[in-house]
């Protein structure tokens, strides 16, 4: 009996030590499965933000502009906000208007809208001064914050880029039709897709029922993303 005992012993070491590698092989394919589905939740991941990477620009959000400061600035980062463009300048029976923006900019900035403020001297020499001196203006007399961009021109031959793609655009509704910029304070109102959908006159102000509606308007739509 102890011999039998012996044996059975040892043929349950050897069954023991030969079920062992099984153990071991179904923790080396879990860990094959972990990895795998690891790997490909970056792969996807990968793929939507490539696909957000290449999703076209619309067209008048596809600029690059230097911001008041001098630094490069991609319009497309607006993208998804409501943004109103408008020619500024100093020097002009329209700069008050500058306190009106600002309003406008601090009602409804926490909502996605943004105003882009571009100097010009186009009009009767009303914005001669340096980007400098066009910061220190409309900062410490009207206390702007939303974003100002380096000067441009929206009129003539040297017609910026942009102005060029605006001024091209027979947006409505709003009372101002296409073609060249005709004062300072002309706004555009583009959408979250990068659609501009209202031009405004430069003596229609910033806080008038017509801008207003519109602004809200514009902020209510969302975008496919949300």
């Amino acid at each position: 009996m102890p011999r039998l005992a012996s044996i059975a012993m040892v043929i349950a070491l050897i069954l023991g030590t030969a079920t062992a590698p099984t153990r071991a092989e179904d923790s080396s394919s879990d860990h094959d499965r972990d990895s795998s589905a690891s790997a490909d939740s970056n792969a996807d991941n990968n793929k939507d933000q490539k696909e957000q990477e290449e999703a076209p620009v619309p067209d008048a959000l596809n600029f690059t502009m230097k911001d008041i400061d001098g630094q490069d600035v991609k319009l497309s980062t607006y993208l998804g906000k409501v943004i109103l463009m408008v020619n500024v300048a100093s020097k002009c029976g329209n700069t008050p208007q500058y306190k009106a923006l600002e309003a406008q900019y601090e009602k409804y900035k926490d909502k996605g809208f943004v105003i882009l403020g571009f100097p010009a001297n186009n009009f009767g020499g009303q914005e001669p001064g340096s980007n400098e001196q066009i910061k220190e203006f409309c900062t410490s007399k009207y206390d702007v914050t939303f974003p100002m961009f380096a000067k441009v021109s929206v009129k003539g031959d040297d017609t910026c880029p942009l102005y060029k793609h605006l001024t091209a655009l027979d947006p409505t509704p709003g009372p101002a039709s296409g073609g060249d910029i005709t004062w300072n304070f002309e706004k555009f109102l583009i959408d979250r897709e990068g659609k501009v959908v209202a031009r405004f006159t430069p003596r229609t102000k910033p806080d008038a029922d017509i801008v207003t509606g519109a602004i809200e308007k514009a902020l209510e739509l969302k975008t496919d993303s949300e």
